[in-house]
């Protein structure tokens, strides 16, 4: 992905400003790509009453004019003032590979370019680019909302209504969602033109090559909608009903002791693979029954030692710590403190665990802001040391750590070792006043959480006195 500065000599388009929505409690996105847009946009915002105002201001016609550009639109919106302030959001842009990948997927099946002239987004089509590594879908960290007002929100209530109003816009017309990722409807159409004419002079040379002569080629027409072209398919029959999901996966085979192994093979080894099989297809299973299934993008693949922390953590017992910590080429400590970041939040938790980054300065003043206005007035706030994404209690045995998830993850420290201490918060209030208190101190200070018995593989660290509360 790559930040491209929004220019006014792209293929911009120009959307009047929408009427006033109906009802206070209608969605504001129908379509599955709509609310996927609203998604990223709650899951970045630090503060969900600017949210709340946004879609207020949204909803009452606040929003004027709405400019797109590749990756970025743009819209007047009324606030307090008489004058209207200049609400942006920019979006990362697909670069140039991406495009190459995308578009062979959609010129792959005529199916897609159809849905996307009547106004549809190919859920498959999606789920196949994520899948390329072409997020066609924006993410929490793709929408970055910038206003002339003075708030410091992330997003201010101006740019949060802009963004509602996209989501409307985006119902209406997909093509919208791929000008902002980089490139205008005409520009995809005669790209998509190009791709077309040249496969099927590719397909016509192999068929002479093999076959001694061409294929009567049918004379070109000129383009138009392909919406008609499918109006007369074959309806296919009904899908069959799904599975019902049982209560429970399956138990694996038990290959201890019934046969003698092959040389290399290990069956304990091979009971685990099976069983944790098992609990991976059970849960694919309830996902795919579930109802956002559609609306859900398929999961990242995950590295080899992400895969080891899961499986500690999945299956907590000593025989699979001791073989993870064994062959994983970590310390015990190291493994217990990533199982235990993974059990309160997967994937993005074990990257905070293991990554020192920097965030925007924007990002944590604004944090620190609403840190300070949500803190209760009779407690006095503690002071914050600050290392690029960590903010240690000074004098407490405490930290926050921010991730690239948008969420704040509670740190505590026994001996001389950080430990994961909770899930995140989008709020930092939240996470700091929940590892401050007493029974977070309590728990923080015993030995860390690993599985029954794998103590002994676990160097004990220092335990801390138990710190009284805040007092109030």
């Amino acid at each position: 992905m790559s930040r491209r500065t929004p220019s006014s000599k792209g293929p911009g388009r120009i959307f009047e400003a929408l009427p006033p929505a109906k009802g206070s409690r209608a969605p504001f996105a129908e379509s599955w790509w709509g609310r996927e847009w609203l998604r990223a946009l709650e899951e970045s915002s630090l503060d969900s009453g600017r949210l709340q105002r946004g879609r207020t201001y949204a909803r009452g016609g606040a929003v004027g004019q709405v400019t797109v550009l590749p990756g970025s639109a743009a819209a007047p919106v009324k606030g307090s003032r008489p004058t209207p302030y200049r609400s942006t959001v920019l979006v990362e842009q697909l670069t140039d590979r991406q495009w190459d990948r995308l578009l062979d997927m959609i010129a792959e099946r005529a199916a897609n370019i159809a849905a996307l002239l009547d106004g549809e987004m190919p859920a498959a089509l999606a789920d196949d680019a994520a899948a390329a590594g072409v997020p066609l879908l924006p993410g929490p960290r793709d929408l970055d909302p910038e206003c002339s007002c003075p708030d410091w929100g992330y997003p201010c209530k101006h740019a949060a209504a802009l963004c509602y109003q996209l989501a409307r816009l985006l119902d209406r017309d997909p093509f919208v969602l791929l000008l902002l990722r980089g490139r205008g409807e005409r520009e995809l159409m005669d790209e998509l033109g190009r791709r077309n004419t040249a496969r099927a002079a590719a397909e016509a040379a192999a068929y002479a090559a093999t076959a001694g002569a061409a294929p009567p080629v049918p004379p070109a027409r000129a383009s138009g909608p392909a919406a008609a072209a499918f109006a007369s398919r074959t309806e296919l029959p009904p899908l069959p009903a799904p599975p019902a999901l049982p209560e429970r996966p399956g138990r694996g085979p038990a290959l201890v002791g019934t046969a003698v192994p092959e040389p290399g093979v290990d069956p304990a080894a091979l009971e685990l693979l099976a069983a944790d099989a098992a609990a991976r297809a059970h849960h694919l299973l309830a996902a795919a029954l579930g109802t956002r299934h559609a609306d859900t993008a398929p999961p990242v693949p995950l590295t080899e030692w992400q895969d080891a922390v899961r499986l500690a953590a999945t299956h907590p017992t000593l025989e699979v710590f001791a073989r993870i910590s064994s062959n994983c080429g970590r310390t015990p400590n190291e493994l217990a403190a990533a199982t235990r970041a993974w059990r309160h939040g997967g994937a993005p938790s074990l990257e905070v665990l293991e990554e020192a980054w920097t965030p925007p300065t924007a990002v944590l003043e604004r944090a620190r802001a609403a840190l300070k206005d949500d803190w209760p007035d009779d407690i006095p706030l503690p002071r914050l040391r600050t290392w690029r994404n960590r903010w240690t209690v000074e004098g407490r045995g405490a930290q926050l750590r921010y991730g690239r998830d948008g969420r704040w993850y509670p740190y505590t420290k026994d001996g001389t070792t950080w430990w994961p201490n909770g899930p995140g918060d989008p709020d930092p209030a939240v996470v700091l006043t929940s590892v401050l208190q007493p029974e977070a101190s309590s728990r923080a200070s015993a030995t860390p959480q690993v599985p029954e018995g794998q103590q002994a593989l676990v160097k004990p660290g220092v335990r801390r006195k138990r710190r009284p509360a805040p007092s109030r």
